[in-house]
């Protein structure tokens, strides 16, 4: 796994718990491509990293899950759980405040030098 990869997977949840609020329900497959198409291929989520991060936020209440027959196979969605919806915004900003506070130490020009007084 890549570094880019890395770092992905640390922000899975995010990403997941952001996808189904704008959506409402996708399927896993579908959140991976649609990462894909978002990021003109520069993110790319594994089934094998994005279905245990489903079934953990699931067990965690966090998410359910319901199956719908489409074109004579069953396909299993997930959508954001009634009343969790509070929780799951918590999360996200959570992850927003990280992300500026790590942009402040990453960006050379955020950093204030001491000056001589």
């Amino acid at each position: 796994m890549n570094d880019s990869n890395s770092l992905l997977k640390g922000s899975l949840s995010a990403i997941i718990l952001k996808l189904l609020s704008i959506h409402g329900h996708m399927y896993g497959y579908e959140i991976c491509q649609h990462v894909k198409g978002l990021t003109n291929g520069q993110m790319r989520i594994t089934e094998g990293a994005i279905y245990p991060s489903l079934h953990k936020l699931e067990s965690e209440g966090l998410l359910i899950s319901f199956t719908e027959i489409v074109e004579g196979r069953n396909r299993k969605y997930y959508a954001v759980a009634p009343g969790q919806e509070g929780l799951t915004e918590s999360r996200l900003n959570l992850l927003q405040e990280f992300i500026g506070q790590l942009q402040l130490i990453l960006n050379p020009t955020s950093l204030l030098k001491p000056t001589d007084q």
